[in-house]
């Protein structure tokens, strides 16, 4: 069934709409409701004793003279509600009229630039399904008008897409719909509406501008594009890179295979960190040490896989740190221990290098962060450890 068979079948089914002579009726009685009002007012300004100052309070109620429109949810005085009738009634109007009406107060909204009140305006229109193709064409444009200031250039595209369905030769939408895929990058579909018009308007400088527009912004998406493939390659390069020495040293990463995801620091301090490799070759760690005896962490940023354990412990403790309450933290008098995955403890010999001691086969690097516990040789810190571990 075609829409116009659809809309006539709805108006059938709606009221009969008022003749003529109905509404001079209607028109009459409302001139008498106006002056039955008026009378009354002079009526209670006498006989209950109004102030004078309160009439034009009065006469702001009625629809003939008030100054601005009621608040939404604001009660409407009786006449105020019989015009709202005669013009928004769905037994009074036709699906047209109503159209119409909708449209009328969307472009006022409009020109006062309450936009989204003119949005409701005209999608209330839309609603009504009056089947006259040049008016809905226009609801949609001016709706895709009032997206288009309000920058929902999504929105407004689609109400373009509408308008043209409906009028195809219909130029504002057109060249509203290019300027609206520029400004979502779409530039391919830009230049083809720009060219459409150039096709009727050769010589059109808005749309020739706009389309140059078009090309340059395709040009520079392009290249940024390839730029960002580039990147991605040798990123990609260099994670293999990386995956592969790991594998070829040995190095046993928890997890059911080695992958990037698995070298992800899991600790927050160690979070900027992430092992990668050097401009040699090298392995470069991030390293969490564990002080059980004060319960605290130091963070080694870049622990270089051919350094040893006594040149980072001979750096860091250079000065004795603020935590070191009795001062007996030094490098000479450390010992560096491990636990592997049955939780079982393994001294680490200090003078041996990372690289050596990753590579054993009982340490597994966890949360992409090698952990080693560090205690005073011989202290209670020491003996306490040991014993949780024997």
């Amino acid at each position: 069934m075609s829409e116009t068979s659809e809309c006539e079948n709805d108006n059938k089914e709606r009221k009969v709409p008022m003749s003529d002579e109905e509404r001079r009726v209607l028109a009459e009685k409302l001139d008498e409701e106006l002056d039955e009002y008026i009378r009354g007012l002079e009526k209670r300004t006498y006989t209950e004793g109004w102030p004078e100052d309160h009439w034009q309070e009065e006469m702001e109620k009625h629809p003939f003279f008030m100054t601005k429109a009621p608040e939404p949810g604001q009660p409407l005085s009786p006449l105020m509600e019989g015009l709202q009738q005669l013009k928004y009634s769905e037994a009074l109007n036709t699906p047209e009229e109503l159209a119409t009406s909708y449209k009328e107060d969307g472009n006022y909204n409009f020109k006062m630039k309450n936009y989204r009140l003119a949005i409701i305006s005209y999608t209330e229109g839309l609603k009504q399904k009056c089947g006259n193709s040049q008016l809905e064409s226009e609801l949609h444009n001016n709706r895709a008008a009032s997206n288009f200031f309000l920058k929902n250039y999504r929105s407004c595209l689609l109400d373009c897409r509408a308008a043209l369905k409906i009028r195809p030769n219909y130029s504002k939408p057109r060249a509203r719909a290019a300027q609206c895929c520029l400004f979502l990058k779409r530039y391919d579909e830009c230049i083809a509406i720009c060219d459409e018009i150039l096709t009727s308007s050769p010589t059109d400088k808005t749309t020739l501008e706009l389309r140059a527009k078009a090309v340059v912004g395709k040009k520079v998406e392009e290249k940024d594009s390839r730029k960002q493939n580039v990147a991605r390659r040798r990123q990609e390069e260099k994670e293999q890179a990386l995956l592969k020495a790991i594998k070829e040293r040995g190095i046993r990463v928890e997890g059911k295979e080695l992958s990037m995801s698995s070298l992800e620091p899991c600790s927050p301090t160690a979070a900027q960190g992430l092992v990668h490799l050097d401009d040699n070759g090298s392995l470069v760690w991030p390293v969490m040490f564990l002080y059980p005896e004060y319960k605290i962490t130091d963070h080694v940023q870049e622990f270089h896989e051919d350094t040893t354990f006594s040149q980072h412990l001979n750096t860091m403790f250079e000065s004795p740190p603020d935590w070191d309450k009795n001062g007996s933290y030094k490098s000479s008098d450390l010992n560096v221990y491990f636990e592997d995955q049955d939780r079982t403890l393994f001294p680490v010999a200090v003078d041996d290098t990372l690289a050596k001691v990753l590579a054993e086969g009982r340490y597994v690097v966890r949360g992409g962060t090698p952990f080693f516990l560090v205690v005073v040789r011989g202290s209670e810190a020491e003996k306490f450890l040991l014993s949780r571990h024997s």
